[in-house]
């Protein structure tokens, strides 16, 4: 229960970082960061590895990379589902989709 804490933390204070650094991702606060890591990560449980195997075939012919536009979508998701979240384009969604894993990746290392 702690780790899923700290995960859905560091997942927000990504999201929170990210809306700060770009421009056509905007965040109202810091509560509304928590909740679309919440989200974000219940829609990875719940749709990402049925959204690879659908698309399987872009992710192997793409070397895995085609995983970034499902995490994009993923997250293009979440933000019509939460008040206060908005993403501008897809520019700044496929931008703000590394950015975030990036980040969350440095404070997992981090921590864990």
């Amino acid at each position: 229960m702690a780790s899923f804490l700290i995960a859905v933390l560091t997942m927000g204070l990504a999201v929170f970082l990210v809306a700060q650094l770009l421009p056509g991702i905007k965040v109202r606060n810091f509560p509304t960061a928590l909740l679309v890591a919440l989200v974000f990560g219940i829609l990875n449980a719940l749709l990402k590895k049925l959204l690879i195997f659908l698309t399987l075939p872009f992710v192997v012919l793409t070397l895995g990379l085609f995983i970034v536009v499902i995490n994009a979508f993923l997250l293009w998701i979440t933000s019509r589902l939460i008040k206060g979240f908005e993403v501008a384009g897809i520019g700044p969604l496929l931008l703000g989709t590394l950015l975030i894993s990036l980040i969350d990746l440095i404070f997992h290392w981090m921590i864990f």
